[in-house]
């Protein structure tokens, strides 16, 4: 999704058609959806979740106004899922708000599915966004007909891995934190101006608050405890994503 930037070229809403925007009320607080299109026969709705440090805007509008994706757009529905408190303007939380967990924002999802009267569904996720929906597959096999899995870390994190983060924490800003999820240190070097555009977004457009709760919920992820099926070993008790 790196082509262009965060998906601020001109036009990019023009491409699609209008956007219906809702507030869905989960059992772990407000959800922040995006409808584009309305669900067609017995079609899956693709749903989206992006990753730490965007929204579903900055990840996903480059991607669906690719002239290829257009074919796409025009027979299925798009579905856009905001993290709580990701979508553009979005307040901070009150203070003692209790962010959800990652199980938690993939069970928020069974809400939107109701509210939307989806059927069933076809993820696209990048980053923490790919867990939350792998989760949720996981636990609703009979309503994801497939998943795109972008850039996912099925594992939690090692202790070595947890103070090696709260180690950073207490001495690197929360924007460089992100970058470092989102870029390779070569390119975090040699990219600059591409740094640039995503270190403004990510201070500018997203609330730092909310974001460090997002961004605490993926660090604090469980493993998925998912493994690769061997035919004739292990087929019948690993679980997987079918």
């Amino acid at each position: 999704f790196q082509g262009k930037p965060l998906g601020q070229e001109k036009g990019d809403d023009l491409c699609l058609s209008l956007p219906q925007e809702h507030e869905i009320e989960t059992a772990h607080g407000m959800l922040h959806v995006t409808m584009r299109g309305a669900p067609k026969g017995n079609r899956p709705v693709i749903v989206t979740f992006h990753d730490i440090g965007l929204n579903h805007k900055s990840c996903f509008n480059t991607l669906f106004n690719f002239e290829d994706m257009q074919e796409i757009t025009h027979h299925f529905a798009v579905c856009h899922v905001d993290a709580p408190g990701h979508q553009e303007g979005a307040p901070p939380f009150p203070s003692g708000y209790l962010y959800p967990t990652m199980d938690q924002m993939a069970e928020m999802l069974m809400s939107v599915l109701t509210y939307l009267n989806i059927q069933n569904v076809i993820g696209i996720g990048v980053g923490a966004g790919a867990y939350i929906l792998s989760r949720f597959a996981l636990n609703n096999p009979g309503l994801v007909e497939g998943l795109v899995l972008i850039n996912i870390d099925p594992c939690a994190k090692g202790w070595i891995d947890w103070a090696a983060s709260k180690l950073s924490g207490w001495t690197t800003n929360l924007e460089d934190i992100v970058l470092g999820h989102h870029f390779s240190s070569d390119e975090l070097e040699n990219n600059m101006e591409l740094i640039q555009t995503y270190r403004l977004h990510i201070s500018q457009d997203i609330n730092q608050d909310n974001l460090h709760l997002f961004v605490n919920s993926y660090n604090s992820r469980r493993d998925l405890e998912i493994e690769r099926p061997v035919l004739g070993v292990n087929e019948a008790v690993v679980q997987t994503l079918q």
